[in-house]
């Protein structure tokens, strides 16, 4: 890659991002080193350590990056209103486009959290868990309703994400599905999960994904 000649820091601070995502997701954390994400930088391996002085810098400002923008994205996407069915749909829909589009940071935050200090472990620990309590939030709201039945929120909350995420492995764009199919086949498999048997909620949301 041709050196960023007069690139500036922030420029510069994406590029080396962007690079290190490509390597560890292609070689593992552990198999790259900062003078090879230099070089794909195209800068001196000297420059590379004024952003991060160590790979362990650098892995934790990706991910940390990565759950940040996913929660922020969220928030400025989410309904307004407290229909369960609604946020439900508007959740799946968000977390397969935002992870279809992701897949490689996915990948990377979810198999590299192993590579973190224990300090940093924990702040990203706690960020996932952000994550994770909004769909929590969605499920319980959808008990109080009377819509939905669950015997276990949490384990609910971590099938459903660990189902939607999966697609990063299998999902490519340009196949068989679009995002709407999948959105729509995951609401209905979803739906029929944790609303009660025969409650119209299932019906409501089938729909709405096929209308999406």
């Amino acid at each position: 890659m041709a050196r960023l000649v007069g690139s500036d820091g922030a420029r510069t601070e994406a590029a080396i991002r962007r690079a290190a995502v490509d390597l560890i997701a292609a070689k593992g954390f552990e198999a790259v080193s900062l003078r090879e994400i230099a070089k794909a930088v195209g800068i001196q391996a000297s420059s590379l350590y004024r952003y991060f002085p160590s790979k362990h810098e650098l892995l934790t400002a990706i991910i940390t990056q990565h759950l940040e923008h996913l929660l922020a994205q969220w928030e400025a996407v989410k309904p307004k209103g407290d229909d369960a069915l609604e946020q439900l749909h508007a959740f799946i829909e968000f977390h397969v486009d935002y992870h279809s589009a992701k897949h490689k940071e996915v990948f990377v935050s979810n198999m590299e959290m192993r590579s973190l200090t224990v300090d940093d472990r924990q702040a990203v620990v706690a960020l996932r868990n952000r994550y994770e309590s909004i769909l929590q939030e969605i499920l319980r709201g959808g008990i109080d309703e009377g819509l939905f039945s669950i015997p276990d929120i949490r384990v609910a909350t971590f099938a459903i994400l660990a189902m939607l995420t999966g697609l990063t492995a299998w999902y490519q764009q340009g196949g068989r599905l679009t995002k709407s199919d999948l959105v729509a086949c995951y609401s209905k498999l979803i739906a029929t999960g944790v609303t009660l048997p025969g409650d119209p909620g299932q019906r409501k949301i089938s729909l709405r994904s096929r209308s999406a």
